[in-house]
């Protein structure tokens, strides 16, 4: 039964993309995030359901859609370019097949984000994206959040529906991900337009946020707790009442600390004390074999370079002396950064790239937040608020991938590819009206013939 409803699903989208071609682009986005073909027992495992989903969405694209006004925006020029780099270095890797693996997912994350923004030229599409990423994401966040209420979950032992911690299923990246779509949640519920705005919305979109905050918990991750302390602070940028909203934040605390589980608190308190622990140490000495290594290899060591790595780790305590002359001696860990992973694989050109691509990522996003946040047009409302959560979910990752070696996660490159659809979608229905030069009126402009 279980396979039966996976197929019987995936054969409803392909119906429906039938009449409605961009359905294929939103069934392929469930399937990136979801990997039914990895839940199911058998009858999926054979089928190429992810290559059938993009070539359906490319062909759909290329019959039907309108293509007038789509434009290569810069944003994709740099994904395009980071693509060919990581071509290079796979060719060129320390580690050939180890490199050539992760190639074979990477490549195709990065192809499917850079076409995606041409398929978004309806506010419609971009609320569908999201709202089908958040709902893909929400089938493995409940069941975590239902999970964690009724066992309390673990470190590395909350089951999300696959054993092999790859992908979303991996705690700490589902913690980051499950806190940096909050803010989409909470646009969708107030100003999407897919479902009617009405108590069953709000109503479910307040319990898959309490799902959210329930999956650092039940994974344990330090990870997940710099991301809901993020959450909330950066609610406070658009806050009409802030004082309250810092009473409520307090109270919220005050009242869930007594409900946590005791393995929650304890590997919490690891975070000031990290010189002691010995995964914070671990992360601490690969980031300065990382560092030492690219100065040698400044176009990276490929994919999976970290194989190479031997370190040293020395234990401890809180005021930085040595604990017991506790010194260990490990390798080939991984970066646990996606920062120290960019740096260690593909080196100064690729980190470049892909700081490049996330910081002008957030620098039009604002530039869309400053321009609409004022706006009376029910046409324009939606916008601001959308480019501010898309924002804070972006920085979100950026913080919670300081302690996770999700460089390449393809929900984030989704992401980063609704928000440039975003902005090309106001830039060929809203442009920017011309100013008139210096002592010229608007009228006088518009009367100098052609």
């Amino acid at each position: 039964m279980h396979d039966l409803a996976l197929l019987g699903f995936i054969g409803a989208l392909i119906m429906l993309g039938l009449r409605k071609p961009f359905i294929f682009v939103l069934g392929y986005t469930y399937i990136d995030i979801v990997s039914p073909q990895r839940l199911s027992y058998y009858l999926l495992n054979s089928i190429p359901v992810s290559l059938i989903f993009f070539a359906l969405a490319l062909g759909g694209f290329l019959a039907v859609d309108d293509k007038k006004g789509t434009r290569l925006a810069g944003r994709q020029v740099i994904m395009i370019l980071l693509l060919l780099w990581c071509a290079f270095t796979t060719f060129t890797a320390d580690f050939p097949l180890p490199a050539a693996e992760k190639w074979a997912w990477v490549w195709k994350a990065l192809v499917f984000a850079i076409f995606l923004p041409f398929t978004l030229r309806t506010r419609l599409r971009i609320e569908g994206l999201l709202l089908f990423m958040v709902l893909s994401a929400s089938s493995i966040i409940v069941t975590g959040g239902m999970k964690t209420m009724i066992g309390g979950g673990g470190y590395g032992t909350l089951n999300l529906g696959l054993s092999d911690n790859s992908g979303l299923y991996e705690g700490s990246t589902i913690s980051t991900v499950a806190i940096a779509i909050i803010p989409t949640i909470l646009f969708l519920a107030r100003y999407g337009t897919v479902f009617p705005r009405d108590w069953k919305v709000r109503l479910y979109s307040i319990a898959l946020v309490f799902a959210c905050l329930l999956i650092p918990i039940g994974t344990v991750t330090r990870t997940g707790l710099i991301c809901i302390g993020l959450v909330a602070l950066m609610g406070l940028r658009d806050s009409k009442r802030r004082l309250l909203y810092i009473a409520g934040m307090g109270v919220a605390l005050m009242v869930a600390i007594p409900f946590l589980p005791a393995s929650y608190t304890q590997r919490m308190h690891t975070i000031q004390g990290y010189q002691a622990d010995e995964s914070a140490s671990t992360r601490v000495a690969v980031w300065g074999w990382t560092w030492n290594y690219v100065q040698s290899h400044p176009a990276g060591g490929g994919f999976n370079a970290y194989l190479g790595n031997h370190i040293k780790i020395e234990l401890k305590d809180a005021r930085g002396q040595p604990i017991n002359n506790q010194v260990e001696y490990d390798k080939a860990r991984a970066f646990h950064s996606a920062y120290f992973e960019m740096l260690g694989e593909q080196g100064f050109p690729g980190f470049l790239l892909w700081a490049a691509l996330h910081l002008s990522s957030l620098f039009r996003l604002e530039m869309l937040r400053r321009r609409f946040r004022r706006s009376t047009d029910p046409d324009e409302e939606w916008i601001a608020p959308l480019a501010t959560a898309l924002q804070h979910g972006h920085i979100i990752y950026l913080v919670g991938s300081l302690f996770i070696g999700i460089a390449f996660q393809p929900f984030v490159y989704m992401m980063i590819a609704s928000e440039i659809g975003l902005d090309s979608y106001v830039k060929r229905t809203r442009p920017l009206k011309a100013k008139p030069p210096m002592g010229q009126t608007v009228a006088q402009m518009q009367a100098v013939p052609a």
